[in-house]
């Protein structure tokens, strides 16, 4: 696939009817064909971790969102679970896991980072038609990335989406994509590996999250120029900006037959 922005285009519709051209989500990712040696072996080493989280979870009948619901009461659409989201007060790294999507998934984690974490020079995007309560300061956060799950605590999907879903500040691209080697949970609330499956899931998926985050800028960039009167960051019909599916073990047994060598995470069968 290739990593440069194709002109092919999709057609939304805006909240006054008019048509509004999106550019397709698959010029903006990256093929396997266009990683090196480095970021393939990097990836290969997260894919490792998210399996060996997985194993030991599956060895008590567990999985990752089970992990995050435990001890949370009845599981309602749009609540936070956990119930005060997760956090780490030296990363500055955040999450939560809520549904509303129906049936095409059990639910969502958003995935964020805080002020506290930012790398240096990285600016929330200033815009004249700006509406809606942004955090600033010290409260600023940034919408990183959402894993989709399916119902038995699988990942499916990654998605980006517009501001308001998530009530962010908004930074560019660029600026988020600076930030997503600092998503990091480094403790054991509410489940230890649950918390490093996360990160170990943003740096396997990495090249792909950034190219949903530049395709996320020119969605919104393309309903600007159509509609420049207008707060399209808190545009109730554009929601999710892009949306890729996932399968973890097909992936990594693409890496494998790339070239990259593979072992198992100790304990685990090869079935």
């Amino acid at each position: 696939m290739n990593a440069t922005p194709s002109s092919a285009a999709t057609v939304a519709r805006s909240p006054g009817g008019a048509a509004v051209r999106e550019p397709e989500l698959a010029g903006f990712l990256p093929g396997l064909e266009d990683l090196g040696p480095t970021t393939r072996h990097a990836l290969l080493a997260a894919g490792q971790e998210v399996l060996e989280c997985r194993r030991v979870l599956a060895k008590a009948g567990l999985n990752v969102v089970g992990e995050v619901l435990r001890g949370q009461g009845e599981f309602v659409e749009m609540e936070h679970y956990p119930r005060d989201d997760v956090f780490d007060a030296e990363t500055h790294a955040q999450y939560y896991y809520h549904a509303h999507r129906g049936s095409i998934e059990h639910g969502h984690f958003h995935t964020f980072l805080r002020a506290g974490g930012m790398p240096a020079g990285v600016a929330p995007q200033a815009f004249a038609q700006a509406g809606g309560i942004r955090p600033t300061g010290d409260d600023a956060i940034s919408h990183l990335v959402a894993i989709s799950m399916d119902a038995w605590g699988e990942p499916i999907g990654l998605f980006s989406c517009n501001r308001w879903v998530t009530g962010e500040t908004w930074y560019p691209a660029a600026d988020v994509i600076r930030m997503l080697g600092r998503f990091e949970i480094d403790h054991a609330w509410p489940s230890w590996p649950a918390n490093r499956w996360l990160g170990a899931m943003l740096r396997l998926y990495r090249p792909w999250i950034e190219g949903l985050l530049r395709h996320r800028d020119a969605v919104i960039g393309a309903h600007l120029r159509a509609h420049p009167e207008q707060d399209v960051f808190e545009d109730r019909t554009l929601e999710i900006t892009g949306y890729l599916p996932l399968s973890v073990d097909r992936f990594l047994a693409a890496l494998v037959e790339g070239g990259e060598e593979y072992q198992p995470p100790s304990g685990r069968s090869d079935r």
